[in-house]
């Protein structure tokens, strides 16, 4: 008994020294950058781990030089468009895949999952001569503007894959009895199933959130201004011909990650929950 109780504790602390471990190694990154942005910029390149005296004015010259005002707002506006049409076009496409019998369904979804296996940048080329395209042919300003920044990523297969495992998981009793009342494939959509998608909806707006909101490559090829430039584009204000401010950059990361981890922790318990009830939990 004493030698199972024995293997039985070193087990327990090998299994917890291991995950403390592995926590503070993911955290140390995110550590160092609030540490950072209240040093110097010489405690900054002598890579010291403690600032002398905090510098709380690194946020408030990190927001005013590199004009985060601007970015910010154009960060949140698109994030907030491109998150409500995702949800809308993949919560319609995910129920037309789960609920409605048609020929060549299996097909279309099989062709959605390959769109998967894609890197974005092989995407982004003819994504970008399909926006040119419509920008010179079309009466609605593309380029430079929000909707070269929302529109393309609004049909993403992820999120389609996620609430279509979501919604074959609903009993078919509850379409049989909306059939049975007169109800349509939309009145059942939106009076019964919406209601119920409410987990897995949120974790789609926050995988959404993020991609928009850190998204820097394709805002730099389809914008040449700052109007409609997000905040990820402001972060690389602080990089000069004389180097890199790491403290005013680390400062402006703190105030990007911010609405990040403000959004994760309002949705946690449900972003848990629509990731395990859609069947893609480890």
């Amino acid at each position: 008994m004493a030698k199972g109780v024995r293997q039985h504790r070193i087990r327990t602390f090998v299994v917890y020294g291991g995950l403390i471990s592995w926590v503070l190694v993911s955290c140390f990154p995110f550590v160092w950058m609030i540490l950072a942005s209240l040093m110097t910029r010489g405690e900054t390149l002598r890579r010291v781990l403690l600032p002398a005296n905090i510098q709380w004015g690194n946020y408030v010259r990190a927001w005013q030089d590199a004009g985060f005002g601007l970015y910010f707002q154009n960060s949140m506006i698109i994030a907030l468009l491109q998150v409500t049409g995702t949800l809308v076009f993949s919560l319609l496409a995910a129920y037309s895949l789960a609920r409605i019998e048609f020929r060549g369904r299996g097909v279309i979804f099989a062709c959605i999952l390959a769109t998967l296996m894609i890197p974005d940048s092989v995407t982004m080329v003819p994504n970008f001569l399909t926006i040119s395209w419509l920008h010179r042919n079309t009466p609605m300003t593309w380029l430079n503007n929000w909707p070269a920044l929302t529109i393309p990523f609004m049909g993403n297969a992820f999120s389609i894959f996620l609430l279509r495992q979501f919604l074959r998981g609903l009993p078919g009793e509850l379409w049989e009895a909306a059939r049975i009342d007169g109800a349509t494939h939309f009145r059942f959509l939106f009076q019964i199933v919406l209601p119920l998608c409410r987990a897995p909806l949120l974790t789609v707006g926050m995988f959404t959130f993020i991609g928009a909101w850190n998204a820097l490559a394709w805002p730099l090829l389809v914008t040449n201004r700052p109007d409609w430039r997000p905040i990820s584009v402001g972060l690389q204000k602080f990089v000069t011909e004389a180097g890199a401010e790491i403290h005013l950059q680390m400062a402006g990361a703190v105030i990007a990650t911010a609405p990040v981890l403000l959004a994760y922790f309002l949705i946690q318990r449900e972003f848990t929950e629509g990731i395990s009830m859609s069947g893609l939990k480890g």
